[in-house]
């Protein structure tokens, strides 16, 4: 009885490199056998190896979509970028090493076969990851006016969606693009707020770059910004879509032209910045915090501080504004035994003065915030590994019967944001996975297997329903839907 090894592949072969039969011979006696010592050296295409018992296919059964006639057909391994016949008898003793029971009169080397080690790949495997593009084009090959157009003009894919209001959030199932972004570690990404410009995908990345990208089609890096000497930490978009506000470990914060690329406004700090925040009722006002016990709000009209916010802590890990831009809330480093009086800190914007720091009474800090799109309440992750919710009111409690939990966060920096109905809430994970909630449940809708690495970052597309735009550690930006 013989068998059939399944490989799929819809190439032609060449039967130019057909091989002589070889069956039941010991490894020593194949290399050697009539002269094919290139054919089968192990440095060549791989080792043979033993199989360990027989694997039946049953009739009709056969990886490739061709029909098997004989009732019963065994498996064995072939050299790496080899495909042929496997014989053994049905009435011979169960296989062992150092037997090789191939039949290679028909096998023939592969015609896609590297000269080199190189493993097979599975035909799912490679339907999956049919959308993986490599390094990005770099702008200076890419198009202008084409550039220029997206960058300024409404994308079709995006055009039948805009409308008074969005449509009902859903959660996304299958991969559209996968990006090899940046070369380092991406800290953020974000979808323009602007419906018309809501195409346009924002990255900031350890490569000490920021880039901006057609997510919603092509997946063409439209712009690379290389004006920091530092890691860039955070970046944001401005309200009408046409700046972004950069801070990095350079110690500087940017506001730069997206179209031009031109640099309008840089202030120094004598800090590392590692969050920001644009003030909702004045643009031009962005607050910065870092490595340090202050928090400035700086006026890009005029390069100047206009206000100092200080606390007793070492570093602050994210800024958020709250509903009417009035106060905001800081996350901090601190976990000392009276951490509850600095994890998280509410601040009025104009005086200056703490408004609480009795908001978060557990030892974990919280690298990141999220503002419920319609509701009085935001979300802190924390790194005890869930989400609490808050209320934006005073005095800001903490929901004890809601958490989000399910998902890992082990130190890394992971983002969450809602949906624009905010009835999807959505963070990334330390094991690369991306985690869907029901707000109003805290239930979890689904897990996503995005990433090999850390998930860093999950934007959820402020019109296209089930749109959502994940990041990892290696650098890697994907577009779900």
């Amino acid at each position: 009885m013989t068998s059939l090894v399944a490989y799929d592949d819809s190439d032609q072969e060449d039967d130019d490199g057909a091989l002589p039969h070889l069956a039941n011979c010991p490894m020593d006696d194949i290399r050697q056998s009539q002269g094919n010592q290139k054919w089968l050296d192990s440095n060549f295409y791989g080792p043979l190896l033993p199989s360990p018992h027989y694997k039946q296919l049953e009739i009709g059964q056969c990886g490739d979509g061709r029909t098997v006639s004989e009732p019963h057909r065994e498996i064995y391994p072939l050299p790496l970028g080899l495909s042929g016949v496997v014989e053994n008898s049905s009435n011979s003793k169960p296989y062992s090493a150092p037997q090789y029971c191939v039949n290679l009169t028909t096998a023939k080397r592969h015609p896609a076969a590297p000269l080199g080690v190189s493993p097979y790949i599975p035909k799912r495997q490679r339907l999956a990851t049919q959308g993986t593009r490599e390094e990005p084009t770099s702008l200076e090959t890419n198009d202008k006016s084409t550039v220029s157009r997206l960058l300024t003009e409404v994308s079709e894919r995006v055009r039948p969606y805009l409308g008074p209001r969005p449509g009902r959030a859903a959660v996304p199932r299958c991969m559209q693009l996968s990006l090899q972004a940046h070369q380092a570690p991406i800290n953020m990404i974000q979808w323009c707020p602007v419906p018309q410009l809501s195409h346009l995908l924002l990255s900031a990345s350890m490569d000490k770059t920021v880039k901006i990208w057609d997510g919603a089609e092509s997946g063409q890096c439209l712009q690379v910004y290389s004006s920091h000497s530092g890691a860039v930490r955070d970046a944001c978009w401005s309200p009408c879509g046409r700046r972004l506000l950069t801070g990095s470990f350079d110690n500087t914060a940017m506001v730069t032209d997206v179209e031009t690329g031109q640099q309008i406004v840089k202030v120094g700090n004598q800090f590392k910045v590692m969050c920001l925040a644009v003030q909702p009722n004045d643009p031009e006002v962005f607050l910065c915090g870092g490595y340090s016990a202050e928090v400035k709000a700086w006026d890009a009209r005029t390069c100047k501080v206009e206000r100092v916010y200080r606390a007793r802590i070492q570093q602050t890990l994210a800024i958020l504004f709250l509903t009417g831009g009035r106060e905001f809330v800081t996350s901090s480093d601190s976990v000392s035994r009276d951490s509850a009086e600095r994890t998280l800190i509410a601040w009025d914007f104009q005086t200056t003065a703490k408004v609480s720091n009795q908001i978060y009474h557990e030892r974990y800090t919280c690298p990141s915030l999220a503002l419920h799109p319609q509701q009085d309440s935001f979300v802190a992750q924390s790194n005890g590994n869930y989400m609490a919710l808050f209320s934006t009111q005073r005095p800001y409690r903490m929901n004890k019967r809601r958490r989000y939990e399910g998902h890992k966060v082990e130190g890394y920096a992971v983002r969450c944001g809602f949906s624009p109905d905010g009835s999807i809430l959505a963070t990334g994970s330390s094991t690369g996975s991306v985690h869907f909630y029901d707000q109003q449940s805290a239930r979890t809708l689904h897990t996503l297997l995005a990433h090999q690495q850390a998930c860093m970052c999950v934007s959820l597309h402020p019109v296209l329903p089930a749109v959502v735009a994940t990041c990892d550690w290696g650098g890697e930006l994907r577009i779900w839907q």
